[in-house]
């Protein structure tokens, strides 16, 4: 019994620090830094790499790529770790998946910042180096060829959170893993997490409206 109390006790701790972390957003502060202003009045609206690059530049949004990126890594090995240390379980992937949602959770909607956050794209990509990197490997190609194609980044996010459940359980059951179908179910919440984030974008794309590359969305 005691033994169960721990591991809630890990997922309570996990998911609070990762939501914390995940509300930590690297575009709000990079723009404040660069500019003293909110990159959320600028372009889409949205506080992540595409907007920061579209209005500041290469060197911002470099920045921005390696904060939102690490938040995710660095959710995913304390969540890891507390299921271990914690919980006493060596529930690798469960704990990392519960604080890759919740650090995707806190990017998409942060405490710190009114609850209007980014798309979660970077995070994604951040725990699922540390979750699956064969996985990533898959939705990166996947992210590259549609974005190769259609100079479209949003069509390139939204292929590639579609790809994702599919690819962790595909993997999962290769690699003959204890829990795939699990992995693939908490994969998917990031997914619809993350594809809802990009419905402005997907009307525009019904709407062939989306910009390309290189292009500046209209404000």
């Amino acid at each position: 019994m005691q033994n169960i109390w721990m591991i809630v006790l890990s997922v309570i701790l996990a998911a609070i620090c990762a939501y914390l972390l995940g509300s930590i957003n690297s575009a709000i502060i990079v723009s404040k830094l660069f500019a003293k202003k909110d990159i959320r009045d600028f372009g889409s609206g949205n506080a992540g790499l595409t907007n920061v690059l579209r209005t500041f530049g290469k060197g911002p949004a470099a920045i921005v790529l390696i904060g939102d990126f690490m938040k995710g890594v660095l959710s995913v090995v304390i969540g890891n770790l507390l299921f271990r240390y914690v919980g006493g379980v060596e529930g690798f992937m469960l704990g990392g998946y519960i604080a890759a949602i919740f650090a995707v959770l806190g990017h998409v909607f942060p405490l710190f910042y009114g609850f209007k956050g980014g798309k979660g794209i970077l995070v994604t990509a951040g725990v699922m180096v540390v979750l699956d990197p064969l996985v990533l490997c898959v939705i990166l190609g996947t992210f590259i060829i549609v974005v190769l194609i259609s100079k479209i980044v949003s069509l390139g996010s939204v292929a590639a959170a579609i790809v994702y459940p599919f690819a962790t359980l595909g993997i999962g059951l290769l690699m003959k893993r204890n829990t795939p179908f699990i992995d693939a179910v908490l994969a998917l919440l990031i997914s619809i997490l993350v594809i809802y984030m990009h419905r402005a974008n997907i009307k525009r794309l019904l709407t062939h409206t989306e910009p390309k590359l290189g292009q500046k969305k209209e404000n």
